[in-house]
């Protein structure tokens, strides 16, 4: 796929309807190969803590998983709970795979 913006190799992406990490470093609109199931360690909002199988959510404008609904893309599950202090920073996710 065209990178959205540049990636570092295990960086998230939404390109169109679909949601993966990148394989690879890409610079935006360079070939990038984004993985779309699996478990995938991603930085998240902050301040926000997740529980275990709760759903989570691609914000594709602060480029993190977040477990707000609006109008962010489901992306996948918590695989773990992580909490919410300023040094959690990332996330455990199981990527489902659709879109």
């Amino acid at each position: 796929l065209a990178a959205p913006y540049a990636l570092t190799s295990g960086q998230g992406a939404l390109v169109g309807s679909a949601f993966g990490v990148a394989v690879n470093d890409a610079a935006s609109g360079g070939a990038v190969q984004l993985a779309t199931v699996g478990v995938f360690r991603l930085a998240k909002a902050a301040s926000q803590a997740w529980a275990a199988g709760q759903k989570i959510y691609w914000d594709n404008t602060a480029r993190v998983a977040t477990n707000v609904v609006g109008s962010n893309t489901l992306i996948g599950v918590g695989v773990e709970a992580v909490g919410s202090g300023a040094g959690e920073t990332l996330g455990n996710v199981r990527l489902n795979g659709s879109f």
